[in-house]
């Protein structure tokens, strides 16, 4: 962007003066313009053993596995923008969402949040940004095809949790950071 988004004078990046950080700035109005992280809000929707999977049908990783997961909209809460995305990705209604784990990733500007989820009636379907929607069990989910490392990690922390506690209720929230290099740090 290198305009004002206020009154289309085009902006300069410098550090305004009641602040530390590089921001665009209008010289005209002197609006500032603040680019923030985005919250990407998402359900691992469970039904019996398995867990339901999208296969992405647009970029960024067309082609490949995720769970229901996009960018939170404005006027709904997390779990709201979650159970929204389920339905859009995958035809899915979902109950008694539970939150699992959030990811910071701020090389791209992204904060991962997403819910355990039971899926109602075992229905599903395909949504319009998914070529294809299925329940996997963990023995077949494919590794080699997750999308992100966000999902990868979600899946990982779920199979792990499930042998670890008795029941879902139990499970632990989860908060990592993701690297560009993909490692975690652990909090």
């Amino acid at each position: 962007m290198q305009y004002c988004l206020q009154c289309g004078h085009e902006a300069e990046r410098k550090i305004p003066p009641t602040d530390n950080v590089p921001r665009l700035v209008c010289p005209n109005c002197g609006y500032i313009h603040y680019e923030n992280p985005k919250v990407i809000c998402g359900s691992l929707v469970l039904y019996e053993d398995k867990v339901l999977l999208c296969k992405r049908a647009i970029e960024p990783q067309y082609g490949l596995w995720t769970i229901p997961a996009g960018f939170m909209e404005n006027g709904e809460t997390i779990a709201e923008g979650a159970a929204r995305e389920s339905y859009e990705e995958a035809e899915a209604v979902v109950i008694n969402p539970k939150l699992y784990c959030v990811y910071d990733i701020p090389d791209i500007g992204q904060i991962y949040v997403i819910y355990l989820s039971e899926l109602k009636d075992g229905a599903y379907g395909i949504g319009s940004e998914s070529l294809d929607s299925a329940l996997y069990s963990e023995a077949d989910i494919p590794w080699d095809e997750i999308a992100f490392e966000a999902v990868r990690r979600t899946l990982t922390n779920y199979f792990a949790d499930r042998k670890a506690f008795a029941s879902v209720s139990d499970f632990p929230i989860h908060q990592d950071q993701i690297s560009k290099d993909k490692s975690i740090k652990r909090y």
